[in-house]
């Protein structure tokens, strides 16, 4: 079997040794599982998606379009629903 790039494999028992595949994990590499001479499974490290930031929308331009300038005090309307206790 021929690799185009070094990729880290471990067998069932290495494993155990869970600092090294972390490390690997981390690094952003691929782990190869291996039984005996065979591939039987990859372990592929989670993708970060700091690299697109999300957008949020502007949330003070659409208050003000639904709004206006009038302020809502949502406790003094709380209170006057409510009444006294």
């Amino acid at each position: 079997m021929c690799h185009i790039g070094h990729m880290p494999s471990v067998n069932i028992r290495q494993l155990r040794d869970t600092r090294r595949l972390k490390a690997w994990l981390r690094k952003g590499d691929t782990v190869e599982l291996r039984e005996r001479d065979r591939v039987i499974a990859r372990i592929v490290p989670e993708k970060q998606y700091e690299e697109h930031p999300v957008k949020y929308p502007d949330f003070a331009a659409r208050r003000k379009k639904i709004f206006g300038d009038r302020v809502l005090s949502i406790v003094d309307d709380l209170i006057r629903d409510r009444g006294r206790y």
